[in-house]
């Protein structure tokens, strides 16, 4: 089986959700913490290509509700949302799972129920 990596934040509900389904399910997962170790570029453009930033891009977070109209407003394109998310991490729908070719946005266990199991 191909590693299945877990991309987020460790104190947020929605990954604690995803790490407690994968124990659950006694599911090995590889987790990256990106507001510890950051997201390159090419990572969210990858990301982007596969899912589209309009999914990767979490407008209803805190952090986006906390950025002035201007800010909003310029993140149109799939190139300005990447350069928001690398500078604002936590603004990124989570969790980001890669497995393989695959990727999965966000909490959905009929997903992880269908692809992992």
């Amino acid at each position: 089986m191909a590693t299945i990596k877990v991309f987020g934040i460790p104190n947020c509900d929605t990954i604690k959700k995803t790490m407690y389904w994968f124990k659950q399910q006694k599911i090995n997962i590889e987790f990256c913490d990106y507001k510890q170790s950051g997201i390159t570029k090419e990572k969210l453009a990858a990301w982007c290509e596969s899912a589209g930033w309009e999914l990767l891009l979490n407008k209803k977070s805190t952090t986006w509700k906390g950025l002035t109209l201007k800010v909003q407003k310029e993140a149109n394109n799939q190139s300005t949302a990447i350069k928001l998310m690398m500078e604002n991490t936590s603004i990124i729908k989570r969790p980001v799972i890669e497995f393989g070719k695959k990727l999965i946005v966000g909490f959905n266990e009929e997903a992880y129920t269908k692809t992992f199991k």
